[in-house]
């Protein structure tokens, strides 16, 4: 087992305290769940095997202390909840000499900080899982551990340590005959080569993946390779190809938010091949399905993208303003690519310097934030708003997307339309 990364320097679960840096005021919310974040983890700490011989009694004055800390946050966070669950489940754990009973409330805790991006600490609730578990940590939960661990790692773009986690992970379930494990560790060593650039690698292991979950009548694998294709399709400039991988992810997925998040990709593929009305349905549905799920947020933008593509301004302001009112909780790269289809709507309307100003910030946000592919794409198409400057009855090429029809997309379409009718 690996050595937990957040541990390799300084003080332990240290990263909670960076909430506290630039904060206005000591008594406001995200310093405050900070530290008793940090507090919290600490007071897990004790279940770990080196503090095997401490007094009960030093236990509950931190147990208490702890407590305390929590108690005084805000009850209506759902941070807190997650705060308050993981100090009762410590309290029960060295009452009954279990580190086992904590466990759920540190992958409840750990699943919400990543769903939130808060991507290190994440890493960091892991971590502690794994150390405090150590050689009693049931094998089922360590290979959800290392997986979990792996995605976190490869949503920071550290694909080494995401492939030497996914290992890990694949090893111990194929020590315990489970196959479906193995298959997502397999996939997740796929997406962590899709995403170092090696597209034809990541696609071709992927359709070996797809065979193998088919052999094994694994619906989520399937429906997971599937996902991968497309992403892998897409990338390569192939959205016709990926859309029926898409749909069939769809189809294969049994709970809302990946079937959501499988819609919302497919409404950006539909739009991409020129069918808006298709994008439309699919977009709306992933937003009835999300709430406030990223890929939600993600299907508020393409349908702010779909009026623009339509000229529907009216659409366009109305969609705009649902993106606005999320704006505060957009991580970098979704917040770079609302503002840049912000600007392309503009262009689109011909308010070509309102769209230059958006292109602007849009270019700001993503070179501060490492975004480099944005900031690629960015740049050509603010090049393509200097030229219709000059020919102002031209779009640039990326803001102008050509109609594309083949008997896949509309097949999918109607299917869509279908369950449209039928929800």
């Amino acid at each position: 087992m690996t050595d937990p990364a957040s541990q390799h320097a300084g003080l332990p679960h240290a990263v909670f305290l960076h909430r506290m840096a630039g904060a206005s005021s000591p008594s406001a919310l995200e310093p405050r769940l900070g530290r008793a974040a940090f507090v919290a983890l600490r007071l897990v700490d004790l279940l770990g095997p080196e503090h095997a011989t401490l007094h009960p009694d030093a236990f509950h004055y931190q147990y208490v202390a702890t407590v305390r800390c929590c108690r005084d946050l805000p009850p209506g966070s759902t941070e807190t909840s997650h705060l308050l669950g993981l100090v009762r489940g410590t309290g029960d754990a060295f009452e009954q000499r279990s580190a086992g009973l904590v466990l759920p409330a540190l992958f409840a805790y750990a699943h919400y900080l990543e769903d939130e991006m808060r991507l290190e600490e994440a890493l960091d609730v892991l971590d502690t899982l794994l150390q405090v578990g150590g050689a009693q940590l049931p094998p089922v939960d360590a290979v959800g551990a290392q997986l979990r661990r792996a995605r976190v790692y490869r949503k920071l773009n550290e694909f080494d340590a995401a492939e030497q986690s996914y290992a890990e992970g694949g090893a111990l379930a194929a020590a315990i005959g489970d196959t479906h494990s193995e298959l997502l560790s397999r996939i997740g060593w796929a997406n962590s080569t899709l995403g170092r650039g090696n597209l034809a690698a990541a696609e071709l292991s992927l359709r070996e993946i797809l065979c193998d979950a088919e052999r094994l009548a694994d619906a989520d694998a399937q429906a997971r390779a599937h996902q991968g294709i497309a992403v892998a399709l897409g990338t390569q400039g192939q959205p016709i190809d990926a859309i029926p991988h898409i749909w069939h992810a769809f189809e294969l997925f049994d709970d809302e938010i990946s079937r959501g998040r499988a819609l919302a990709d497919l409404g950006s593929a539909l739009l991409i091949v020129g069918d808006p009305h298709g994008a439309e349905r699919a977009l709306l549905d992933a937003v009835r399905r999300g709430g406030v799920q990223d890929f939600a947020t993600n299907a508020l933008i393409e349908l702010m993208n779909c009026a623009s593509f339509r000229r529907d301004r009216v659409g366009f302001e109305r969609w705009r303003e649902q993106c606005d009112a999320r704006r505060e909780t957009m991580p970098p790269n979704i917040l770079v690519d609302y503002i840049l289809k912000a600007g392309i709507g503009r262009a689109r309307f011909g308010q070509l310097d309102r769209a230059e100003r958006l292109l602007a910030n849009a270019l700001q946000i993503a070179d501060d934030a490492g975004l480099h592919e944005f900031t690629f794409r960015i740049e050509r198409i603010k090049s393509g708003l200097r030229d219709c400057r000059q020919a102002p009855n031209e779009e640039p090429a990326e803001v102008a997307q050509p109609v594309v029809q083949t008997e896949a997309v509309r097949e999918v379409s109607a299917a869509l339309a279908h369950l449209a009718g039928a929800t």
